[in-house]
């Protein structure tokens, strides 16, 4: 008797099936249960020259000869999506020849082609016009000064060329010396990880921030000398979670204004009221956080709201902040439905801010939605340029993410990086209260503009490093007219950034005798808000090595923040690190006496619970 199960793997084996012949056969192992059919189908497949294979292999490169990465390639014919690889090369199964593909990505000019599988095919795609300028540029969130793309794709491996994001490696600082990183205040991936973690569901290795991560928590705020905008203090300790590394930490504080002296500010809230918003973790908690945003405001202040859904429209003119019933009472009258036209919303609330501009001022749009724009303008590239023509106008923007399923992340945080803005992630009522009423002059109050901070280390004690969080999205590496600028920093922050060090020299007894000397030089770049002057601000940094269990407790913690955002990254940095450990090092490092860090222990505990069970699924499924 026949061993059809054997015959059949044999046959998907000798046809080694794509992804574009997959579904086929699902069909083919769930529906064929009668020996019969399963011969005649057999038959057919064999039998029929419609399903011969051939094997198209190529490469796509821009104008200089780079080879592009995940560059979109559409079989025409039958409508499958494949990618290309890490040096823009591909290889991909068909049942002809001469078949049709198109060739596209975000700033190239789209390129269809016939193709024959006989031949190696090479397509050049061309940037387009507007492509050239900085508005269609992808943007870094840090810079290793004086190292080729070339050398940043060596990071991609394996599956992890299509992530969105690449972990920060080692860099020999000998060869490259400086860092550079584009500091703001965004904070959402800690609370849409927080999201996750409390619906017991895994977190996606890309919504891991962890410079977010670490400064959601606004640690050991330290006011800035008088007259001074921003101060620094640097600390040096052992690694935790590899002790032959060190671990440097950079904060800096920004000055803290004083509410009852600001300039009058003019708000444009634009609100998301489509179909996709009728959830109660979307408009309805909207609500309750622009409700606690009004009853802040003063007199001199003023609000306007823009709708767009249904309908675009302006719901609420400009109305004196003294007038929080009228407001209230707009707000309270928000219904959701219809489509989702961002394009217009964007345009319209621009308009209205411009329209009511105060010089000297802060005008800002702040921009709630669940980020699902699928009216206009779309791909963050498209949304990249809108905004980056609108902020010249010297209007911030701030972004309130809310919901899930189709939150999406990626877009609203490009329309905040490049509306000159900050990013917030509402998952709740307690983290709206927490954005717009405790922090509300950091939030809505920038204290400097496009501020970038340069890291020169010194080889005599450092051998490699690494910037910890602060990755870059693959299509920045990619792209050879990538460039990195500065963030918005809000009023009375503290920022913390942290590098992992690999020592130099390795004998420490030599170490030990160069005590005290420059171990790094940090510059800040930055412009006052309203002011296009650029400054300076630059700290000598010298060499003192402190233990671990002597620093800062903050600073203990901010290790322990970094060390869940490696783990829920699955980074090979922490690969001896364990969920057990991770929750001891919550557990001892985490003030009680803070409501934040008290809830990050509990967050730790579930993560262990969740990863755990998800960890032995796959052993019992390998077995």
């Amino acid at each position: 008797m026949m061993d059809w199960a054997a015959t059949l793997r044999r046959f998907t084996n000798w046809f080694n099936f794509t992804s574009v012949s997959q579904p086929f056969l699902q069909f083919l192992h769930v529906n064929i249960q009668l020996k019969t059919a399963c011969h005649i189908l057999l038959s057919l497949l064999i039998g029929t020259p419609v399903f011969s294979q051939y094997y198209l292999r190529g490469e796509v490169k821009d104008e200089s000869g780079n080879g592009l990465q995940n560059v979109k390639i559409m079989h025409v014919r039958t409508g499958y999506v494949y990618k290309s690889g890490t040096q823009g090369s591909f290889g991909i199964l068909t049942s002809q020849q001469v078949d049709s593909f198109s060739f596209s990505m975000d700033g190239y000019k789209p390129e269809m082609l016939v193709a024959n599988a006989a031949d190696y095919l090479n397509v050049k795609l061309k940037l387009l016009a507007a492509s050239v300028s900085d508005v269609r540029r992808y943007k870094l969130s840090s810079l290793v000064k004086n190292m080729q793309k070339d050398e940043q794709r060596s990071w991609f491996n394996g599956d992890e060329t299509y992530a969105s994001i690449i972990e920060n490696k080692f860099v020999d600082v000998k060869r490259f010396p400086n860092a550079g990183i584009s500091l703001n205040i965004d904070r959402a991936s800690y609370s849409n990880i927080r999201r996750f973690i409390t619906l017991n569901t895994m977190v996606p290795p890309d919504a891991v921030r962890i410079e977010e991560m670490v400064n959601y928590f606004n640690l050991n705020y330290h006011e800035p000398p008088p007259r001074e905008l921003f101060s620094i203090r640097t600390t040096l300790t052992s690694c935790p979670w590899n002790p032959a590394n060190q671990l440097y930490y950079v904060q800096i504080f920004s000055k803290k204004l004083n509410l009852d002296t600001l300039p009058p500010v003019n708000l444009v809230f634009l609100i998301d009221i489509s179909g996709s918003m009728d959830m109660t973790n979307r408009l309805p908690l909207l609500k309750s956080a622009f409700r606690l945003l009004v009853n802040n405001l003063r007199a001199k202040d003023s609000v306007a709201i823009v709708v767009y859904g249904g309908v675009t429209g302006i719901m609420l003119n400009t109305t004196s902040g003294a007038k929080k019933d009228t407001i209230l009472k707009t707000i309270d009258e928000l219904v959701a439905g219809g489509s989702t036209p961002g394009e217009s919303g964007i345009r319209l609330a621009y308009s209205v801010a411009r329209n009511h501009f105060i010089k000297g001022g802060t005008n800002r749009v702040i921009l709630a939605t669940d980020g699902d724009f699928n009216v206009g303008l779309k791909s963050d590239t498209e949304l990249d340029e809108l905004i980056s023509q609108q902020r010249e106008s010297g209007i911030y923007l701030t972004c309130l993410g809310v919901g899930m399923g189709n939150y999406k992340d990626s877009k609203i945080q490009t329309l905040a990086r490049k509306g000159n803005g900050n990013f917030a992630y509402l998952d709740n009522f307690k983290e709206a209260e927490k954005i717009l009423m405790k922090e509300f002059t950091g939030t809505l109050y920038a204290v400097a503009d496009d501020v970038y901070m340069d890291v020169e280390f010194n080889p005599q004690y450092v051998k490699d490093y690494r910037v910890i969080g602060y990755d870059n999205k693959v299509g920045a590496l990619t792209d050879s007219l990538s460039v990195i600028e500065g963030g918005e920093i809000g009023s009375g922050q503290s920022l913390l950034s942290v590098f992992e060090i690999t020592p130099e020299p390795s004998n420490k007894e030599v170490v030990a005798n160069i005590t005290g000397g420059r171990f790094a030089d940090i510059k800040l770049d930055y412009k006052h808000s309203n002011d296009s002057t650029h400054c300076h601000y630059i700290y000598p940094s010298r060499w003192d090595v402190i233990p671990f269990d002597k620093i800062d407790r903050s600073y203990r913690f901010s290790a322990s923040v970094i060390m869940f955002g490696a783990l829920l990254r699955f980074s090979p940095f922490v690969k001896n690190l364990n969920w057990n450990d991770m929750v001891t090092w919550a557990t001892s490092t985490a003030d009680e006496k803070d409501i934040a860090q008290r809830e990050f222990i509990e967050i730790v505990q579930q993560a262990r619970t969740l990863y755990s069970k998800t960890k032995k699924k796959k052993g019992n499924n390998i077995q």
